[in-house]
């Protein structure tokens, strides 16, 4: 087995998990079927979903979408194991989700996957302090959580369909690159010229061919990561914001307070701030990183 999953919370209609895979090139993959309706948020690595939606690349910072009934693959072609946050749903409480958000009418994703993108970015800060959180922070996160993707589902989607193998094989291996060395790498480590050569590839096709896979360019992915992490600690620890903007990469803390604002909305210190209540320093419900986005 290659899969362990860990259970983080269960709510009426609903269920949370934490899914670790080890799987890897040498694994066959095998045909699965979903038994619910399942929101993923991949929290690290990276692996290739099929289903009859289509075919994508899930990285760190993506939404695996699955339809009850469905049949899908997964498959660690360019790397192994993953971590994913994984959210079961009922189809009566998915329905009845649907049923209350203004246009929509379909009760299925038309689409494998959400790209990771500044709009995901306060779902997967707040899926990755989802172990952290109350029971009734949860109750109320679920379903605007579950309400965002179904907006976001209506946006653009990357084609990639066409890309060849090879081509994408080299921009997964770019994407694990990243992730393993975004918090001790040079900024140059990382620039487009340097991503670009490790991959092989021009600098224009490899930029033309990393945003078709991954939904965003290897410089906003690399910012996308950074920022995730730090809104993850400024949820969960009280360290100094500057140090928490340095330990990011950053090395203007004015920088930092810009692009978290642009990103996230609000500025770290107002980020923090309403994650916690002054008087107990208990933790509040996560609802205000999605209501932004409603």
């Amino acid at each position: 087995m290659t899969t362990t999953s860990h259970l983080i919370a269960t709510g009426p209609g609903w269920e949370m998990q934490e899914l670790i895979c080890t799987a890897g090139p040498q694994d066959r993959p095998f045909e699965e079927r979903h038994g619910s309706v399942i929101i993923a948020g991949v929290m690290s690595g990276t692996f290739l979903y099929r289903t009859e939606t289509g075919k994508a690349l899930l990285p760190p910072g993506g939404l695996l979408l699955g339809n009850v009934g469905q049949c899908f693959c997964c498959s660690h072609e360019h790397g192994a194991g993953d971590r994913c946050i994984s959210l079961r749903l009922t189809p009566e409480y998915w329905e009845t989700l649907v049923a209350e958000v203004p246009g929509m009418r379909s009760t299925t994703f038309a689409r494998p996957m959400l790209s990771p993108s500044p709009a995901l970015a306060p779902v997967t800060a707040a899926l990755a302090s989802a172990a952290t959180l109350e029971k009734p922070a949860l109750l109320e996160l679920v379903p605007l959580w579950a309400e965002t993707v179904m907006q976001l589902t209506h946006g653009e989607r990357p084609e990639w369909g066409n890309a060849s193998p090879r081509y994408v094989r080299r921009v997964t291996e770019a994407v694990r690159h990243i992730e393993r060395s975004i918090h001790e790498a040079q900024e140059d480590d990382l620039s487009l010229d340097a991503l670009a050569d490790r991959a092989h590839m021009s600098r224009y096709h490899f930029l033309r061919t990393f945003r078709n896979v991954v939904g965003m360019t290897p410089y906003q992915y690399v910012l996308h990561l950074r920022m995730k992490r730090a809104a993850h600690r400024l949820l969960n620890t009280d360290e100094p914001i500057s140090t928490i903007a340095f330990d990011a990469g950053f090395t203007d803390l004015s920088t930092f307070h810009r692009r978290f604002r642009r990103i996230m909305g609000k500025s770290p210190g107002t980020f923090r701030r309403q994650r916690f209540r002054p008087s107990s320093g208990q933790p509040l419900d996560a609802s205000h990183l999605l209501r932004r986005m409603r």
